[in-house]
């Protein structure tokens, strides 16, 4: 027989024997569990993928956060450039700008008013559908008008 190991008494009954005899069993079946983990790889991986996914969708939150507060205030920033902008204007200048921003109102407002008046109603879809695209994707078609404008001047300057 074996020599029980030196930090455990030994069992003076049958009793204490059977109790040390399930005590192992247990300590063992705990340790082979523990082994059985360490070893499934699949486990572990799917454990890790999902621990880095977690970090991932915090890390995503946390950027999609500092971009909110850049773009409002990237937003602020350009607000207040425009007004300072439009407080160097002389009053003339304003009241002018006033005046053909009310006259391209009206104008648009009788435009669409005989348009669908007049247009056939295949077309006008087709025209609600293309401005439903361009009121989407306002800041393209915006980036590429200030691109065209800045394009168009640069060709007008005299040169000399």
């Amino acid at each position: 027989m074996t020599q029980p190991p030196h930090d455990e008494p030994t069992a003076t009954s049958p009793e204490e024997l059977r109790e040390q005899v399930e005590r192992t069993r247990t300590e063992l079946g705990d340790t082979v569990e523990a082994l059985a983990a360490k070893t499934d790889v699949k486990a572990r991986a799917q454990e890790k993928a999902a621990e880095v996914k977690d970090q991932a969708a915090v890390k995503a939150g946390e950027l999609k956060e500092q971009a909110a507060v850049k773009a409002w205030q990237l937003k602020a920033k350009a607000a207040d450039l425009a007004h300072q902008a439009q407080d160097r204007l002389p009053e003339p200048v304003r009241d002018t700008a006033a005046q053909a921003a009310e006259q391209a109102r009206a104008k648009a407002a009788r435009a669409g008013q005989l348009w669908d008046e007049k247009a056939p109603e295949p077309v006008r879809q087709k025209t609600a559908r293309g401005a439903r695209l361009a009121r989407d994707n306002r800041k393209v078609l915006l980036t590429a008008a200030g691109v065209a404008v800045v394009a168009w001047l640069a060709c007008r300057r005299p040169k000399g």
